[in-house]
């Protein structure tokens, strides 16, 4: 017996010579904790599926979708994949920082639900969690809404969750973020952006189509809504996407740094087509369509400024291609297409000398055929706006010479600075009206 233990040792200790030493898992060289974790990046993160009769969550509305997100974001971040179909939404999807949310190209919409719109019964009170409507039907727990009156448009608009329900009197999930009063027309209607992300980070939507039913919904201004809608959503990444007939703006961000837009179509809407604002910071819309939209098809607000807006099409919007004004400085347009807009190609606001948008270069853009009934230009200059580079741009009207409404090439009114011009192709009735 003894013989054979020795025996089996001694093989035993070969096989551990044979086969190498222990297994080292120490972490190698290259492994470093993650910014805001005490864990390295890892290889698999989770991942949620969602149909409308299969993949692992089931439904045919927002809930379904908002479950998903949260309960991915709840693990830290990862993937929502969302299948093909209609998802009926009677409250945003609402994103959440670290999570993807990605669609079938085509397939995945995403429908704003018909709207109730009612008068306030009592007065919304600034700070204020509830309210009280004078028709109660069509509002209920869990819907989104909007509450505002005469003097509260803009970021006074309140856009919220309702979480209860007591008679006429709904509480909600955001204090009113002004004086809702009855003698100033105040009213509360569930409308709401269809995705929605608010103070976020690191959130990417792709592959997604909004239908916004604009003819079943009360409007919702781009400072509170959009069909996709940011609101302090950092370095956010909208990509493939589609935005149809939302009764407002089709993509809106605001007080929202380093957001990403490509490859993203903005079509039929009742507002701005592309509308980053606010102090945005560094945003890039590359490669999208703003088509059709009611009013401009891309309108730089306040302060956005060191962006880069290349190779999109702005086209057909009921105003202007572009619109650019207050404090927007230190941009760079290049190669896009802008045409058949009803007024100026390319507009500069009339700001003063410190609100100006001063340093923003065009190149090598194609403005052209802009204007209906009346005489435009190309590009417009307003206000007191220095430094604009314009090179190698083709600003021209190509309709037959009774229907040319795009007369001027580039329009520089008194006030404005020194603006270079170098290499650009101009044909017009009047190639450069310069008033200075």
């Amino acid at each position: 017996m003894r013989t054979i233990a020795v025996a089996v040792i001694s093989v035993a200790c070969v096989s551990i010579l044979a086969f190498g030493q222990e297994r080292d898992f120490s972490p190698g060289p290259q492994e470093q904790q993650l910014p805001r974790a005490m864990h390295s990046p890892m290889a698999a993160r989770p991942v949620v599926r969602v149909g409308l009769d299969e993949g692992d969550l089931r439904g045919t509305d927002n809930r379904v979708l908002q479950a998903a997100v949260d309960y991915v974001a709840a693990l830290g971040g990862g993937t929502v994949e969302i299948g093909a179909g209609r998802f009926v939404m009677y409250d945003s999807l609402h994103l959440r920082s670290g999570v993807t949310v990605r669609g079938v190209k085509g397939k995945t919409l995403l429908a704003k639900a018909d709207s109730v719109l009612s008068k306030l019964g009592l007065d919304g009170d600034f700070g204020e969690q509830q309210v009280t409507v004078q028709d109660a039907k069509g509002f209920e727990v869990g819907y989104g809404v909007a509450v505002w009156d005469d003097g509260a448009g803009g970021f006074h608009t309140t856009v919220a969750r309702i979480t209860g329900k007591s008679g006429n009197t709904f509480s909600i999930d955001q204090p009113l973020m002004a004086d809702c009063m009855v003698a100033n027309n105040a009213r509360a209607a569930t409308v709401f952006p269809v995705v929605s992300g608010y103070d976020t980070q690191g959130v990417k939507v792709e592959n997604l189509t909004i239908e916004g039913n604009k003819a079943g919904n009360a409007p919702l201004n781009g400072c509170r809504g959009a069909g996709i809608f940011l609101y302090r959503g950092f370095g956010t990444v909208i990509e493939g996407c589609e935005v149809r007939g939302y009764n407002g703006d089709g993509i809106s961000f605001q007080q929202s740094n380093d957001v990403q837009v490509i490859d993203c179509v903005s079509e039929d809407n009742a507002g701005l087509g592309l509308h980053p604002g606010s102090g945005s910071q560094r945003p890039v819309i590359r490669g999208c369509t703003a088509r059709g939209n009611d009013t401009d098809g891309l309108f730089l607000c306040w302060r956005v400024r060191h962006g880069l807006f290349e190779d999109n099409r702005l086209e057909g919007n009921g105003r202007f291609g572009i619109s650019i004004g207050h404090k927007d400085s230190d941009n760079l347009l290049r190669r896009n297409t802008v045409r058949l807009n009803g007024q100026n190609g390319v507009f500069f606001r009339n700001e003063s000398l410190g609100m100006a948008a001063h340093r923003n270069r065009l190149e090598d853009n194609l403005i052209e055929d802009n204007g209906i009934g009346g005489k435009y230009a190309g590009i417009r200059i307003r206000g007191f706006t220095n430094d604009l580079v314009f090179k190698g741009n083709v600003i021209r009207d190509t309709r037959p010479a009774g229907q040319r409404t795009q007369v001027i090439g580039i329009e520089i009114e008194e006030n404005v600075g020194e603006v270079v011009m170098s290499g650009n192709k101009i044909e017009a009735e009047t190639e450069i009206k310069d008033s200075r």
